[in-house]
């Protein structure tokens, strides 16, 4: 301000405009809860069949907050049953987190006040209520504890998978002496499609260093690697969905709740709509993802020699002479991809072009385009301009005050951080007693021994 405009302004002035300039932009964070009801209120009456829920402790204070949108609802049942779930810290005056989950196409969020064992099982709670439970279904997430114990009792049925990237952070950390050496063989193994592969690269890792083995087994075979696990992750290993969507909304994650959850809304109604104009005009007969999967397949398969047994099993040779059998009527291939990843494998990709066969009609019905357009075909209607709201009295009445925040804990110096040319120039203290240096008369000890 003074280079700038030539103004004197102390720092404790410069923060208060700050903070006056953000309330003129984003409003008052405290008045933002009184609003809730409102919005909620709004959100279903332009959208109905949303799952909103508002949860208070006894003295009003916001808690929870869910949010699932029609539109998300209806999608669900045309999306792959994996969940990708999450928690991101907010950084408003309130604090709080944020808890999401993420399928394919459709999202629920939530603000909660903070990040613990009740706020999780909570949030599952209410997508249970929202979205139900669908045959192979399966949830995805990082290891932290609340969102394991949450789950499991909620859904105890539904496999719970941990997101590979995320156990290889913990790995690096633990047994960062190999890491560079553990990270090929480790993501090898997760993604291996056969035992004996996988016994294969657990030997190597072994040779590399014993004990990730011990860690690895405590964690549990099924929650990471493909061969184990008990239902089908298809290509869905990691958090990257969840992790796409914290990276959208980072700056949102400073704004007050009301804002916040306003940019979300609008988030998925942007999405909503880029997709379904995506779907609308896509000219092939699978997602452009998964096509681009074919294609690599198809270029994978090209060396590959086809020896029919029948007219749906067929025996595959790759290059390295390696025999393959496929039975293409069960969708089945002895390397294990056709049938995990419901989309045909190299060596079927092989057998479709030596019988001039479609591959579409071999892949999974929630990756063509019918499921692709029926997902996306009801929009999300947006909420009009908060002027012109007409909330009952019912709605007008609910107090929601904001949460408690305690300050965050402070570690306080001991003494004032000297700079670098006080440590040069700073001349020593001698004692007037005893002549020793470091101390003055007032603390010597000599003195006093004397």
């Amino acid at each position: 301000m003074k280079q700038q405009y030539g103004i004197n302004k102390s720092n404790i002035k410069a923060y208060r405009t700050k903070e006056k300039a953000l309330e003129l932009l984003r409003g008052i964070p405290r008045e933002s809860y009184r609003k809730l009801s409102g919005h909620l209120y709004m959100i279903n009456m332009t959208n109905p069949g949303s799952v909103t829920r508002l949860h208070k402790s006894e003295d009003e204070r916001f808690m929870y907050v869910f949010i699932a949108l029609n539109a998300s609802i209806i999608r669900w049942k045309y999306c792959y049953p994996i969940i990708v779930v999450d928690g991101t810290f907010l950084k408003s005056s309130h604090r709080g987190t944020m808890l999401t989950a993420s399928a394919q196409d459709a999202t629920a969020y939530a603000v909660v006040d903070s990040e613990n064992d009740a706020s999780w099982e909570w949030f599952f709670e209410m997508f249970r209520q929202a979205f139900g439970e669908k045959e192979r279904m399966c949830i995805v997430s990082d290891r932290h504890a609340s969102i394991l114990r949450g789950a499991s009792i909620v859904y105890p049925e539904v496999s719970h998978c941990v997101c590979i990237f995320h156990l290889w952070n913990n790995i690096k950390k633990q047994f960062n002496k190999n890491h560079d050496r553990l990270r090929e063989v480790f993501f090898a193994m997760a993604r291996a499609y056969k035992i004996e592969d996988f016994n294969r690269l657990m030997e190597d890792m072994d040779s590399i260093d014993k004990r990730v083995r011990g860690y690895l087994f405590q964690v549990g075979y099924e929650k990471w690697s493909i061969v184990h696990s008990i239902v089908n992750r298809s290509m869905v290993m990691t958090s990257n969905i969840a992790e796409s969507l914290n990276a959208r909304n980072r700056e949102a994650r400073e704004l007050p709740i009301m804002s916040l959850l306003d940019y979300m809304m609008n988030l998925v109604m942007e999405w909503n709509n880029t997709n379904r104009m995506t779907a609308m005009s896509t000219f092939i007969d699978i997602g452009q993802k998964y096509h681009e999967v074919l294609k690599e397949n198809s270029y994978l398969s090209q060396k590959m020699t086809v020896k029919p047994s029948t007219d749906y099993v067929y025996v595959v040779m790759d290059a390295k002479k390696r025999r393959n059998i496929v039975y293409m009527q069960k969708r089945e291939c002895s390397c294990k991809r056709f049938q995990v990843d419901e989309i045909p494998s190299p060596h079927a990709m092989a057998v479709l072009d030596y019988t001039h066969m479609e591959a579409p009609k071999y892949c999974s019905a929630h990756y063509t385009k019918e499921y692709f357009k029926k997902t996306y075909e009801v929009p999300v209607n947006p909420l009009r301009d908060e002027t012109t709201w007409d909330l009952p009295t019912k709605v007008l009445d609910n107090v929601v005050l904001p949460p408690i925040v305690k300050g965050k804990p402070r570690i306080l110096t001991k003494s004032r951080r000297k700079g670098l040319y006080e440590y040069l120039y700073t001349e020593t203290v001698t004692c007037g007693l005893c002549g020793k240096q470091g101390h003055n008369r007032r603390t010597c000890r000599n003195a006093q021994d004397n």
